[in-house]
């Protein structure tokens, strides 16, 4: 009997034990979302610990995880899935979780702990550039991803428009003043930094309600993961209808923004004003009663605009005044700023200038983005932002662009850097990307340097390639080597892509050779990666097969630059036989990667469209979400500044917009040799912009490749065009 009692006794001590709390049954809920036939293999428990950490174990033939909250034992859970599963979760909802079919049993006890308390993710941009389209679903997996990764600190500005439809109402404006004042969806990231206003408006009021219902569940989501969601404030950005129904208040228009006219311009309201305040006030408390508060605000009242003025004491009050806003509101809150406008007009914010804004603001109540960290650092060169808190952050992409490129040693050298030099207001790691690409693994790189994980970087990138192919061996550690050394060296700049993706032209400027395209030892290299990983047999993990397809687009879109230079050389000595020679190829090159792009959901034009058309209500609608949504990718807005900026080497995109345009420009190109007449491209350009300004209608009729096996074509392909086996 005694020992029939001490059995009960210990098996209702271990049912204690991994009782469920909502931190525990947060994690069973996301379990059962990446893969529900794995879900009951995993035990979670909450643990006290004054820092962030988590435990792994298998017992009782089950992998239990230990964490202080259910954001480390996400961490723990991936840090499991990554190491001994070797598998990536996704941040991409179409993505398929694979697990193997027994789970890894666990040596022993693994301990990590977080080296910092805070880690963010998103940009203002990402908003526009990846997430205007998305469902819940969509969120939900994004969400994973981030509490997977540690993120705890994520920006979350979606459904901001419904709050301030309500406010501008309050003070008096109509209906079609208010969504006039707004952008079209894709636009709206640069409408929320005070850039642009009323850019394919009027917002239809279906798309308030919806991002409205999409904010309360994303931020009681994230909530759930013990993330702190950064919600926007009011910064200054007002219609300037408001000044029909309060002519005294003190306001400038800030300076036209990158292409876009006066029409578009922004009216800013100084943060003296008396309304300001009142202002404040009514966003607040409107948004705190619907998405509740976690006391971090994001306000950025000149970036890539400049301040009404640059006297230090005149920005040390306006920074002041804007914080004193929001403690008016919520005695507790605190100012997220990021720091582009350091860095995009460094030769306006001096020091001097910097300082004042940032203390400004009484000490940590402001916390600052370092938000392009692999180009420059501004807390060296601002005495460590003279005190105030700061987070170091990889921006790593632009655009959205489609291109596999940072530089991944100078990432972990400066990090390491930091924590031995930066001081006690050193908060943070995080990442600022402009989009979701195709580099997910150089932001997990960066998220696993807040924690105390025990690998070097060589070990890192080996076992990346082990878990995007299922399995490690000589090959896949020599893919790891050769990626970290030889492939991802650059720093992500703007614009990046391959020439595919470009507007055609002979030559290109300094600029573009410098940022545009990586170098021919890049391409090498990575052509060799091509190689490696085609040779690895029998593999049918769907990460592989992106990778396949990736590299190989990237590859393929080097060698057609390589032709481009070719045709270029051709047309100067008039030799017309070799341009029509070469100038086939190019053809060829573009009809081969569209179709391996197709072979792959994440290279989808058809998907971007038909997500956006979703959220119209009628026929009209849904016309004018497509066309927000291609203009985005392609003429993006004002002027020639910015097209193009947020090319994608996407299925659709290439057969029916770039190729057309290289087709163009090829035939164009032979013809005036065979004339003997000069090429004009100033007029081709011209003709450019008459068809890309056609794409943007959704009249204009897009024609997809059929998906195929994607490894098989790559395959194809690496033998069509390189038949000497990458070497």
């Amino acid at each position: 009997m005694k020992t029939f009692l001490s059995l009960l006794f210990s098996m209702l001590i271990s049912i204690g034990a991994f009782a469920d709390n909502s931190a525990t049954a947060s994690m069973r809920r996301m379990m059962m979302r990446l893969s529900p036939s794995h879900a009951k293999s995993f035990v979670f428990q909450q643990i006290q610990s004054e820092k962030d950490c988590f435990i792994l174990q298998s017992v009782g033939g089950r992998i239990k995880i230990s964490g202080n909250n259910a954001n480390s034992m996400a961490v723990g859970l991936n840090y499991y899935l990554k190491n001994y599963c070797m598998t990536t979760v996704s941040w991409f909802l179409a993505d398929p979780v694979e697990l193997p079919k027994v789970l890894p049993h666990i040596k022993g006890t693994v301990k990590i702990n977080a080296k910092v308390p805070v880690r963010f993710f998103l940009n203002y941009c990402t908003y526009g550039y990846t997430m205007p389209w998305w469902s819940w679903k969509d969120w939900e997996r994004f969400i994973d991803w981030m509490a997977l990764n540690g993120v705890n600190m994520p920006l979350a500005i979606t459904g901001q428009e419904a709050i301030w439809y309500n406010v501008w109402k309050k003070f008096g404006l109509s209906d079609i003043e208010i969504r006039s004042y707004f952008t079209g969806p894709a636009h709206l990231p640069w409408h929320r930094m005070s850039n642009i206003d009323a850019w394919q408006g009027p917002l239809p009021m279906s798309w308030l309600d919806n991002q409205k219902e999409l904010q309360e569940k994303i931020v009681a989501r994230e909530r759930e993961f013990n993330m702190k969601p950064v919600l926007p404030a009011f910064a200054g950005h007002i219609p300037a209808a408001l000044k029909r129904i309060y002519p005294q208040i003190h306001t400038t228009l800030v300076n036209e923004w990158d292409g876009f006219g006066p029409e578009c311009q922004c009216t800013f309201l100084s943060p003296m004003d008396s309304l300001f305040n009142v202002i404040q006030k009514s966003y607040l408390t409107e948004q705190t009663k619907l998405y509740g508060t976690d006391h971090i605000y994001g306000a950025d009242p000149f970036n890539e605009v400049d301040p009404p003025t640059w006297e230090p004491d005149s920005l040390a009050m306006m920074s002041s005044h804007i914080y004193k806003s929001m403690k008016a509101v919520d005695k507790d809150a605190k100012w997220l700023q990021m720091t582009w406008l350091f860095y995009y007009h460094a030769k306006n914010w001096t020091a001097p200038r910097i300082k004042a804004m940032v203390r400004g603001v009484p000490q940590d109540k402001m916390l600052l983005l370092d938000y392009f960290c692999e180009n420059t650092e501004i807390w060296k060169s601002s005495d460590s932002y003279f005190g105030q808190p700061f987070i170091w952050c990889y921006l790593g992409n632009f655009g959205g662009n489609t291109i596999v490129c940072g530089p991944m040693k100078l990432v972990s050298s400066r990090l390491a850097n930091t924590y031995q030099n930066a001081g006690k207001n050193f908060v943070g790691v995080g990442a600022t990307l402009e989009a979701l690409d195709v580099n997910q693994f150089a932001y997990e790189f960066v998220l696993d340097k807040a924690w105390n994980i025990p690998q070097n970087d060589k070990e890192w990138f080996s076992n990346l390639i082990g878990r995007r192919v299922g399995k490690k061996n000589d090959v896949t550690a020599s893919i790891g080597k050769l990626m970290l050394d030889s492939v991802l060296t650059r720093i992500s700049d703007s614009p990046q892509g391959t020439l595919i993706e470009k507007r055609p032209c002979l030559e290109n400027t300094e600029f573009e050779i410098g940022h545009l395209f990586a170098s021919k030892d890049q391409q090498r290299n990575l052509l060799k990666v091509w190689h490696q990983l085609l040779s690895i047999p029998n593999v049918n993990r769907d990460s592989y097969k992106f990778d396949v397809i990736n590299v190989g687009r990237q590859v393929l879109g080097g060698y057609f630059h390589e032709l481009r230079d070719q045709f270029t050389e051709a047309y100067k000595k008039g030799d017309v036989e070799r341009l029509k020679l070469i100038g086939n190829r190019m053809k060829s090159i573009l009809i081969d990667v569209d179709a391996l792009v197709s072979c792959h959901p994440t290279f989808s034009l058809k998907h971007w469209i038909e997500s956006a058309r979703v959220f119209g209500k009628d026929a009209a609608e849904k016309g004018y979400y497509e066309k927000n949504a291609r203009t985005i990718l392609t003429v993006w807005g004002g002027g020639p500044a910015l097209t193009d900026y947020a090319r994608r080497g996407w299925s659709g995109l290439i057969s029916n917009y770039y190729a057309p345009r290289w087709n163009n420009f090829i035939d164009e190109v032979i013809k005036c040799s065979e004339k003997h007449e000069k090429f004009d491209e100033s007029a081709f350009t011209k003709s450019c912009y008459i068809l890309e300004h056609k794409f943007m209608e959704p009249s204009y009729p897009i024609v997809y490749n059929k998906s195929q096996d994607g490894v098989k074509l790559a395959k194809k392909l690496e033998t069509k065009y390189f038949n000497n086996g990458g070497k």
